[in-house]
């Protein structure tokens, strides 16, 4: 259940870097060095005081720069790359009690793929801004980013198990719906029962 959780908690994360790559890295570092999450010991120097102030310091620039009208576009383009590979590092630094063959495969599978699906939306999101309302309306869409980057870095592991819960409902349906078309008398015995 451990690992499950891990996972969870490190998809969340992952995701949330693709709305901004530093908030849930500045998140892990005040985390583990508050003492209430677990890194994998590789990972240590994220709960650092130098790591803290580097995430600091780097949130802010980060933030700042998407609130500046020509620089936010410009900015998807280094965030995009920049995303998933932060979504890479920050699952694989809580996927704890894994083998690091295990481990690394998951987050590059599913924490750079978490990140850049993310990231992906939020570009086409800032792009359609930007043709729509001649980019005025960039400051709404990055401050609604940082808000879901905080929120989802704080509620992670909910939003991944929730997101993982969807997911499965929705293979269980496409599922059953397959299994009537091909077995309809079962199908039907099974649904008057």
């Amino acid at each position: 259940m451990t690992e499950f959780l891990s996972v969870a908690l490190g998809i969340g994360l992952a995701a949330a870097c693709g709305f901004r790559v530093f908030v849930p890295l500045l998140f892990v570092s005040i985390a583990a060095k508050a003492g209430k999450l677990t890194l994998v010991s590789s990972f240590q120097w994220m709960g650092t005081d130098a790591a803290m102030i580097a995430f600091s310091v780097a949130t802010a620039i980060e933030i700042a720069a998407y609130y500046i009208p020509w620089l936010d576009n410009l900015l998807d383009t280094i965030a995009t790359p920049a995303a998933v590979v932060a979504g890479a590092i920050i699952s694989a630094s809580v996927f704890t009690g894994m083998d690091p063959f295990l481990r690394w495969t998951l987050a590059v599978i599913a924490g750079a793929g978490a990140a850049g699906v993310v990231q992906s939306a939020s570009v086409v999101t800032r792009a359609a801004s930007t043709a729509s309302t001649g980019g005025f309306g960039n400051f709404a869409v990055a401050t609604a980013e940082l808000i879901l980057a905080v929120v989802a870095s704080f509620l992670a592991p909910f939003v991944a198990i929730v997101l993982v819960l969807c997911l499965m409902i929705y293979i269980g349906r496409k599922a059953y719906k397959r299994y009537k078309i091909a077995h309809p008398a079962q199908a039907a015995s099974t649904t008057a029962t």
